[in-house]
């Protein structure tokens, strides 16, 4: 007896799939996850291109991997993507953010946008390793300032973070040595900052061997991870937090490492404290701060005086927040002004708010916080560790709660 030809197409185990929409969905995806979205956003953006090019796709990122279904759940079609994760980019994930919208709205095929997706990670990289690394001693000059230090902390920390940053440039060519970068560039910014002590004389070294490290705090790692488990995405937020747990643990294992030089060295010469930085140094700080952190992150310069205006309006924010209801609280404020600010202008640009939120962060998260109490566990001051950890938290936690608010009250443009 013959089946009817409907039944047979149902009973097919493989339905036929347009497969330009599903190599273009899943180029789109991988090249997204390269460069640092958050599983939630990423998903999200993954099922609203399927949905526009007639897909029923299904899809589960973590930080390693992606994994895509296509089809009806009686015949599902999966890939599974092993991603290395990269570096932020903010430049591609823009151009990413608008050919998504152009294919979603038919200005390109879903082949020409497949296409696209090579040449955008084919492009060169912006900026090349000189100036990268010059703001890296930028980043960790302005964090020192940033965290209370004066000149000698601000010396320390440039060249610290100058030497970590040619380290990085000349590491992150092989993967079996840019795993080693976070011990060995805490090793290097702690014994240079024992190593001023004792020849320029007494300075905060906590100041200046965190600013050093200010770039490979895993704050926003921590921050993203939080993000993520509070919008349910739990295995990607776990791997996150577990991975930044790592990170702190092996900076922590290389401050202590190279304190340890303080034992040979002679005593810091008796001399008398420096006098206090003018007020208007701190937003200087703040306008290098945000310039560096655009190119670490390797947004368009076009983007990089909204990125310094986010971050100084955010920093702000925090500021006059914790003066007045507490730190945990005053980090709420700022996550929510930099949250509904970075909302309207992607409104008003069209544009992605990544390009102004995730740069903004690096000047909120509790990447510091955590270093501190990391330092405290090992001066074998457990309570205050314990406390300095759970602030960190506490912190984390309302920078992820200012954020969802902000998107409650001004919902993003879209996805990104």
């Amino acid at each position: 007896m013959a089946v009817p030809p409907e039944i047979a197409a149902s009973l097919s185990p493989h339905p036929p799939l347009p497969g330009p929409a599903v190599a273009f969905a899943l180029r789109l995806g991988e090249a997204l996850h390269r460069y640092g979205t958050p599983a939630h956003r990423l998903e999200g953006l993954m099922q609203r291109v399927s949905e526009r090019l007639g897909l029923e796709g299904r899809f589960f990122s973590t930080p390693t991997s992606l994994f895509a279904s296509f089809g009806p759940p009686e015949s599902l079609r999966t890939c599974l993507i092993r991603v290395e994760p990269g570096d932020m980019d903010l430049e591609r994930l823009t151009l990413l953010d608008i050919l998504a919208d152009d294919v979603i709205h038919a200005r390109l095929t879903p082949e020409e946008g497949a296409l696209r997706v090579e040449a955008i990670l084919a492009r060169p990289p912006r900026f090349g390793p000189t100036l990268q690394v010059v703001c890296w001693a930028l980043a960790g000059a302005a964090g020192a300032r940033l965290f209370g230090g004066g000149l000698r902390e601000m010396a320390v920390a440039m060249v610290s973070s100058l030497l970590i940053g040619m380290l990085s440039e000349l590491t992150q060519r092989q993967p079996t040595t840019a795993r080693v970068l976070e011990p060995v560039a805490a090793i290097l910014s702690s014994a240079l900052a024992v190593l001023a002590t004792s020849v320029v004389g007494p300075l905060q070294v906590q100041v200046a061997t965190l600013a050093g490290l200010i770039v490979l705090l895993p704050g926003l790692t921590l921050t993203v991870a939080l993000n993520e488990l509070a919008t349910r995405n739990l295995i990607s937020g776990t791997s996150r937090l577990t991975g930044a747990a790592v990170v702190f643990l092996q900076l922590g294992f290389g401050v202590a490492l190279g304190s340890r030089l303080s034992v040979v060295l002679p005593p810091p010469a008796i001399l008398p404290p420096p006098e206090p930085l003018p007020a208007w140094t701190q937003g200087l700080a703040l306008a290098i701060a945000g310039l560096a952190i655009g190119v670490l992150f390797r947004a368009r310069p076009r983007d990089w005086g909204w990125i310094a205006a986010a971050g100084t309006f955010a920093f702000t924010g925090a500021r006059y927040g914790s003066e007045l209801l507490g730190p945990q609280l005053g980090a709420f404020v700022g996550a929510l002004l930099l949250g509904i600010g970075g909302n309207v202008l992607a409104r008003l640009r069209n544009k992605p708010s990544v390009t102004v939120v995730v740069p903004g962060l690096m000047l909120l998260v509790p990447g510091s916080v955590g270093f501190r109490s990391l330092s405290s566990l090992l001066e074998r001051d457990v309570v205050a560790g314990v406390d300095t950890a759970f602030n960190m938290l506490m912190v984390a936690v309302a920078l992820v709660a200012g954020l969802l608010s902000a998107n409650a009250l001004v919902p993003p443009r879209k996805v990104l």
